[in-house]
């Protein structure tokens, strides 16, 4: 007596569904878990460090009073120079068929 196609097809679906039901629910109770395990580690460094965090930390103390040390007078800024010319550009290089630009001689009103 021979099953039928249907029958067939369906115990088939059965059997796979058996195995990869509790291999689906296996591998992600495994992951569940390993985050769970990630999270304690975690919480426990972070335990510890503060843990060391509060050993380090000193208390602050003022024995005297801070000396309040009056204001400096402001100085008078100097009044800005007028534009005086850069010296002569002398690189370190020799220019190529470059004549040397000439200095030019500050005007006569510029003080010194």
């Amino acid at each position: 007596m021979g099953l039928s196609k249907q029958v067939t097809f369906s115990l088939a679906c059965a059997v796979v569904l058996s195995a990869l039901i509790p291999g689906a629910a296996g591998y992600l109770s495994a992951r569940v878990e390993s985050i769970e395990a990630a999270e304690r580690n975690l919480h426990a460094q972070e335990a510890r460090l503060n843990a060391r965090l509060a050993r380090e930390t000193r208390p602050v103390s003022y024995p005297a009073p801070c000396d309040v040390q009056p204001a400096r007078p402001i100085r008078e800024q100097p009044a800005p120079a007028a534009f005086v010319p850069a010296p002569e550009y002398k690189p370190d290089f020799k220019p190529r068929k470059r004549e040397r630009q000439p200095v030019v001689v500050p005007p006569a009103w510029l003080p010194e």
